[in-house]
């Protein structure tokens, strides 16, 4: 298991960011599912070695990351982007990447300009590459920090909000890239975003208020919400959530009447229902 995570706990001030989260995540991409707020960046950035949790264990490709020549080794593994990758607007897209590979120490000139160029080649990027980032899109900055994160070829790449700000088309190309990305190695990203999660996934955790509600595939929690949700020419006083869909009817979720017109659930009804939900003890698959 590329990561593994135990009883991790963590607060800011008064603020309890993590309350004992478990998480397991091995080859392929794992979605970590929630709202803002709900602790997903923060489990992101321990996993990224850029935090050490208050309380619980972290083990990482293998490695304890509380150990500082362990920690190291992570990260000449690991691949990172943040919500805010910090870029250096004035910086051309080549002279960026390279600039991250030279404090990744790669510091053979060569070999390193030559990783540049594959990451560039990788994300689409080469049309673009003697441009400045200032002058660039936000799809296209997205895809210069996934660039980065990919520098090295990492055995875990570590993606927080990958698709946020991203119009439809650039999307579905971003996912693209993420899905090959998991071929051969653990990708862990978070969003709030089920269609995201639908697409690239094949493991989930769904975090609120710093907890783990749920940890399975995202067909066995899509599953959770079946025969609770109907169609119905109006909206249901019974719904926890209804809302009117393209042919006029009503999508609705939660408790159906008698006699409902059920319908098959998706992913992001399943979450509805499970956000809905009092706290319950977190189910795993």
């Amino acid at each position: 298991m590329t990561v593994r995570v135990r009883s991790a706990t963590k607060s800011f001030g008064r603020t309890t960011a993590l309350d004992s989260v478990d998480l397991d995540a091995g080859h392929g991409v794992t979605g970590l599912l929630g709202p803002n707020g709900a602790g997903k960046t923060t489990l992101l950035r321990i996993i990224a070695t850029v935090l050490a949790p208050d309380r619980g264990t972290v083990t990482l490709l293998g490695r304890d990351p509380s150990r500082p020549d362990d920690r190291t080794r992570i990260r000449e593994r690991l691949g990172y982007l943040p919500q805010d990758a910090g870029f250096h607007r004035g910086f051309t897209v080549f002279e960026f990447i390279d600039y991250v590979a030279i404090l990744k120490q790669m510091t053979d000139r060569r070999p390193r300009h030559d990783e540049v160029r594959r990451v560039i080649d990788l994300t689409g990027l080469a049309s673009v590459s003697a441009k400045r980032i200032r002058a660039l899109s936000g799809g296209m900055r997205r895809r210069v920090g996934l660039a980065q994160a990919l520098l090295g070829n990492p055995d875990l790449l570590v993606l927080d909000e990958p698709t946020v700000g991203l119009d439809p088309e650039q999307r579905l190309r971003f996912r693209e890239m993420i899905s090959h990305a998991g071929e051969g190695r653990t990708v862990v990203m978070s969003s709030h975003q089920t269609e995201d999660i639908t697409a690239l996934c094949t493991r989930i955790a769904v975090f609120h208020r710093g907890r783990v509600r749920f940890t399975g595939t995202p067909n066995e929690l899509t599953a959770q919400a079946a025969g609770r949700v109907w169609a119905d020419s109006q909206r249901s006083a019974a719904a926890l959530a209804a809302w009117r869909i393209g042919d006029g009817t009503f999508r609705n979720v939660g408790d159906p009447p008698a006699g409902a017109e059920l319908v098959p659930p998706t992913l992001e009804d399943a979450y509805l229902l499970l956000m809905g939900e009092p706290d319950l003890e977190v189910t795993h698959s």
